[in-house]
């Protein structure tokens, strides 16, 4: 068998990667983390609480054996967040994965929301976004290589009532990722995004069980459920690794069949 027809289950191996997980205490974010480490990679989670990061990062340490770190920092911060950078790559040596998963949501409709509302989480959500693959991109262009996952969102494909500020700024990630997929290529760093369905994390534990959440979320999946956060793993691991090696500029939907209809 030719050498470039690795076993498939070879593809998929992080072992000796090291990665960045923004937003990576809790969520989506600490699930990615999980299933990096749970594929060998070494991860650095990085969200604002600092106590909440260490806790989560010496679980997947026990859990996975990988070195986990947490590093505290406000994404939407440019100082901080070359500190990031700066931090994981004196920890590991390199920065091989960077997975943007920090963001907000604020509900509401636009008469009822503040222009300081819609800011903060442009701000989050898109300027976090932007900081942090500017913050990478010098290590990986040196390293040659490179993945960069951006959270964006069905809802940064779709429209949904009330939620101006949120499909505004996963709107703005989506076309982030293409742009910067077609800059960072011929540096062998592949650029994606995952759009990520609903989701039963914490952002949507307010209407979860809601007449809102029921009808429009739960309702319109073709699996009639919320997704669980482990359900999000396989698509990180997947962008990642060298498996996703022909990946650039692609959104990857995760979403229950939500907007298959």
């Amino acid at each position: 068998m030719s050498k470039e027809l690795l076993p498939g289950i070879r593809q998929f191996d992080l072992t000796g990667k090291s990665a960045i997980i923004t937003g990576g205490s809790k969520g989506l974010g600490l699930a990615m983390a999980a299933g990096l480490a749970s594929a060998g990679a070494n991860v650095m989670l990085v969200n604002r609480n600092a106590d909440e990061g260490a806790a989560a990062a010496q679980e997947i340490s026990t859990d996975y054996g990988v070195t986990a770190l947490s590093f505290a920092a406000d994404v939407s911060n440019a100082e901080q967040a070359e500190a990031m950078a700066q931090a994981a790559f004196d920890a590991f040596g390199q920065i091989d994965i960077l997975i943007n998963s920090a963001g907000i949501n604020i509900r509401g409709p636009i008469d009822e929301l503040t222009p300081a509302e819609f800011s903060k989480v442009m701000e989050v959500n898109v300027t976090g976004t932007w900081l942090c693959c500017r913050a990478v991109t010098p290590y990986m262009k040196k390293d040659g290589r490179g993945r960069i996952i951006n959270l964006a969102s069905t809802l940064g494909l779709v429209g949904l009532a009330n939620r101006t500020p949120y499909t505004a700024s996963k709107g703005a990630v989506v076309q982030m990722t293409r742009a910067l997929a077609l800059e960072l290529a011929p540096f062998n760093i592949n650029v994606n995004a995952i759009c990520p369905g609903p989701f039963l994390t914490e952002m949507n534990l307010p209407i979860a069980e809601t007449e809102e959440g029921l009808k429009f979320v739960v309702g319109a999946t073709a699996l009639g459920r919320w997704g669980q956060l482990q359900e999000i793993q396989g698509a990180a691991i997947f962008l990642a690794s060298d498996a996703g090696s022909y990946m650039v500029g692609s959104m990857l939907t995760v979403d229950g069949g939500w907007t298959a209809r």
